[in-house]
């Protein structure tokens, strides 16, 4: 039956409360998709924030890692407070070499070259853990200096002017040394025992090195094991931001001590008498 108010054939109009029902059908999924993604996020983010951590915290562990520098011994290469970046895998490439600035850790062997307060509570501690694993606070065993000798190294201080030598090689240290230090205050005259480094800081008149430890087992030489990795980079202040290149006097070729070539040495020594041997031997036999 058609209605009085309607003609036949017209479009039938839907009353006021069909048009709010639809107008809510409509609407609300839209409404609800908005909160459903907003509250998608907020339950994603934690998840975010702790991949992040594992993955610095890896990317610490085994590849790089920042490491605050907190006093003057290494300075004017390094100043107090400066944060560089050490590469923990490059000695697995290569031997660690003359001139290397590297951190190692002193632990049950060096005293530390300074002090810090102990946390007061388990939060503190794990926020200086944070702090130290991210290089915004030092680290109490750790150390950075530069490597002077490694295993098989002569290293002396010092000659009739005054400089370190490395297997009887002086060194010039002019380009690194703290503006008005000299080479080296104490002496020492150490063979530098195989697997272990002889390292000294580039303030010599306040760095507590291996000159300072040679009453300790190796004479004050680290294990090479100690060693964390390579400091390459100064990442911070932003205006000191450069790379830790190995000085030019650590590529004179008489440096390079008897242990570094033995195996070279030793193959030459046993191919000459093969060789005589052997012409010995075709000789008789002409």
């Amino acid at each position: 039956m058609i209605s009085e108010s309607q003609e036949p054939g017209a479009t039938r109009r839907p009353v006021k409360d069909e048009v709010d029902v639809v107008a809510e059908e409509t609407q609300m999924p839209a409404k609800g998709g908005k909160k459903e993604k907003k509250g998608s996020f907020w339950k994603e983010l934690p998840v975010l924030v702790v991949v992040a951590l594992v993955l610095a915290l890896l990317i610490k562990t085994f590849v790089i890692q920042a490491f605050y520098i907190p006093s003057e011994s290494m300075e004017n290469t390094l100043l107090k407070n400066d944060r560089v970046l050490v590469n923990k895998i490059v000695y697995h490439t290569r031997d660690i070499e003359r001139g290397d600035v590297v951190v190692f850790s002193g632990a049950d062997s060096w005293d530390p070259e300074f002090q810090l307060e102990e946390p007061s509570n388990p939060v503190a501690a794990f926020f200086r853990w944070v702090g130290t694993a991210f290089g915004v606070v030092p680290g109490e065993k750790d150390y950075i200096k530069r490597v002077i000798g490694v295993g098989g190294d002569h290293v002396k201080c010092c000659d009739s002017k005054g400089r370190i030598t490395v297997n009887g090689v002086a060194l010039d240290e002019q380009s690194y040394l703290h503006p008005g230090d000299v080479p080296s205050d104490r002496y020492f005259d150490i063979k530098v025992p195989e697997g272990r480094l002889w390292v000294m800081g580039d303030h010599r008149s306040v760095s507590l090195d291996s000159r300072a430890h040679q009453g300790d087992p190796g004479g004050g030489s680290i294990p090479v094991d100690q060693v964390v990795g390579r400091a390459f980079v100064i990442v911070w202040p932003f205006s000191r931001a450069t790379t830790l290149s190995i000085p030019d006097t650590f590529s004179q070729s008489g440096l390079q001590a008897l242990g570094d070539s033995a195996p070279l040495v030793a193959g030459f020594a046993l191919a000459v008498p093969l060789i005589l041997v052997r012409r010995r031997w075709l000789g008789r036999r002409r």
